[in-house]
């Protein structure tokens, strides 16, 4: 969603602040803003609708603007329509509080209603000038600091927020509060940062602090300060992040997606690692390090899989492999379904919430859901002191590194492996494979990325293929078992990021309506790796074929049967059927990256998207 960044030292803080909200343009937004001050001057806000490079232009990349404190923001529009004046920084009428926020206040309406009967008037349609002026009203009615101001707002609204804020009397310091939305602090020598995501800060430190929900914190250039909602002092430790700040950067690449599609064997193979132990003829799984023992795993009686997007689909593809390999009862559910349905959960039960980033809003309710039936829950995700890694009872993290195109791919990926090695280990620990067959899968998987890396080198037929159906405007996959799963995850990254109308259908379910859709022309992409099935998604194509489709086909080296039927054919290396995703949905991104390309399209910041989505 929205993008922050705040700074405090001794260097101007303008330059440091647009710099930082660059790096996360990736997150999607429609205006953005600044506010430095200049010792105990009244602030400077200077706002913009549109690109960053507007408010760049506006201000000489900053070095126009005086001041060693600040804070920035990029918007993306919950509450008023996306223009300069809904833009943050929001302010009081005498530059009191000024401050930025992430998030949804949920009763904005009703805080609006209680400041307007205290002589407050409103210059924007946003939720955020509402908590901006309620934070005055605090500190000024009970003549309060800074802290206990923040206290008592915390209290009286609903909803999740990341504020930033900078009080008049306190001209020196940077105030923040969090509830669910992402923050954290980075540490510097005479300076300090705010930022919502990593990639802000990385050019500047390493060093960070993770501020808690519900907690607030007061920040100065020599250092920082936490607390509860109590306003007594939390200790908090420093982590050090381990991402190379090269990784935040396109490395000579034409988009971040490309370049994270490149990625991918690289941050697959470092997942694999990561999570076996021993050498080839007596491979294992080892998840010790997530905190699950062998007796949690032996007494669960069901798993959820709760996610959100291209996660779901993990979770679809995870479904699959883990009943097939452990013999264990699995459904796969939509984060935001799973949290409004009153869940029957099992107390041996296990919740497993998929997340990229840790923050996803529905994913973050639905895992609190499940502790509040006392269920145990294990996060799967890519940045470590996260919310959902922070709360869940076990973690596992994949090894993906910053992501920074909005659309995933190396993130799918290595989630998908930590899947797979999931399912190997519930297998043994139940009893359903034997040390032979855990070594041999294991073997497998580590070939996965010589084989992921094989199907990039031959991006050029896709990026041909790509051109030559780039002004289409509908596709449909069609697929069965994992190959449904794969279609799913292919779907998606067409529309989101080519905004070519596209659906995954289960093949088997064609003649229940979905047939009526097809007319000359239309493509129609076929997903067909697994053996068992083979023959009868063929028979699905050539139904479609005969109503006038045109086909792509995608399967497995040695199917060259499947010419006879498809118009296009993409082959991919052999795998154990088991780990096909992983090879399979390579060719689905490149086709969705190239669409985009040829449709002129801002494939790593589509429309309307954002990279995490911490609000419902």
């Amino acid at each position: 969603m929205c993008g922050i960044v705040g700074y405090i030292g001794g260097k101007k803080a303008a330059p440091i602040l647009l710099d930082g909200l660059s790096k996360l343009e990736y997150r999607g937004y429609d205006s953005a803003g600044i506010a430095v001050r200049d010792g105990d001057k009244k602030p400077k806000v200077i706002k913009a609708e549109g690109k960053l490079k507007v408010l760049s232009e506006m201000t000489a990349d900053g070095e126009s603007v005086m001041g060693t404190c600040g804070i920035g923001h990029t918007r993306w529009a919950t509450h008023g329509e996306p223009s300069k004046i809904n833009a943050h920084p929001h302010h009081t009428d005498d530059d009191n509080v000024v401050g930025v926020h992430n998030g949804i206040i949920e009763n904005y309406k009703e805080l609006r209603d209680k400041l307007l009967r205290h002589d407050y008037s409103f210059y924007s349609e946003t939720d955020t000038e509402v908590a901006i002026k309620l934070i005055d009203y605090y500190y000024k009615k009970y003549n309060m600091g800074p802290i206990d101001a923040l206290a008592k707002t915390m209290v009286r609204v609903r909803g999740s927020y990341a504020l930033v804020v900078m009080f008049a009397d306190y001209p020196g310091e940077i105030y923040v509060a969090r509830k669910e939305s992402p923050m954290i602090i980075g540490l510097g020598e005479g300076e300090n940062f705010v930022a919502s995501d990593v990639p802000a800060i990385l050019k500047y430190t390493r060093n960070v602090q993770y501020i808690g929900n519900l907690e607030m914190g007061r920040i100065t250039s020599t250092g920082t300060t936490f607390y509860d909602l109590n306003g007594d002092e939390i200790d908090k430790p420093v982590s050090e992040i381990e991402w190379d700040s090269e990784a935040a950067e396109k490395g000579g690449y034409e988009h971040f997606m490309i370049k994270e599609i490149h990625e991918q064997p690289k941050v697959v193979e470092d997942t694999i690692k990561s999570l076996i132990k021993g050498e080839e003829g007596s491979y294992k799984v080892d998840f010790s390090e997530s905190g699950i023992t062998e007796d949690d795993i032996k007494k669960c009686s069901g798993i959820h899989i709760v996610a959100c997007g291209s996660a779901y689909h993990v979770g679809v593809v995870t479904q699959y492999v883990l009943e097939d390999l452990a013999r264990i009862p699995v459904r796969v559910e939509l984060a935001s379904e799973f949290r409004y349905r009153k869940p029957i959960l099992d107390k041996d039960e296990i919740v497993i919430i998929i997340s990229q980033s840790g923050e996803t809003a529905d994913s973050l309710a639905a895992l609190r859901e499940a502790k509040e039936h006392g269920i145990k829950t294990f996060a799967i995700v890519n940045v470590v002191g996260s919310s959902i890694a922070r709360e869940a009872d076990y973690v596992c993290y994949t090894l993906a590194g910053p992501e920074i195109a909005v659309a995933t791919t190396k993130a799918y990926s290595t989630q998908l492996i930590v899947g797979y090695l999931m399912a190997i280990r519930f297998a043994e620990a139940r009893g359903y494979l034997d040390d032979e067959k855990i070594n041999d899968y294991i073997v497998d998987l580590l070939k996965i990325p010589g084989k992921i890396q094989k199907v990039i080198d031959d991006k050029e037929r896709l990026q041909w293929f790509a051109s030559k159906y780039a002004n289409a405007k509908d596709v449909f996959f069609i697929g069965r078992g994992i190959d449904y799963a794969i279609c799913l995850e292919g779907s998606l990254k067409m529309k989101e990021i080519s905004y070519v109308h596209s659906e995954a259908y289960a093949a088997g379910e064609l003649k229940h309506g979905t047939i009526s859709l097809i007319e000359d022309g239309i493509l129609v992409i076929g997903v067909a790796t697994q053996s068992d099935l083979y023959e009868k998604t063929i028979s699905n194509m050539v139904e479609v074929k005969s109503r006038g489709a045109y086909l792509m086909g995608l399967t497995a080296y040695g199917s060259y049967d499947l010419e006879d039927t498809a118009n296009f054919t993409v082959y991919v290396p052999k795998t154990d059927e088991h780990f096909a995703a992983s090879v399979a949905i390579i060719p689905l991104q490149l086709l969705g990256y190239y669409l985009a390309v040829a449709r002129g399209l801002d494939v790593d910041k589509p429309r309307n998207l954002a990279k995490s989505v911490t609000v419902e």
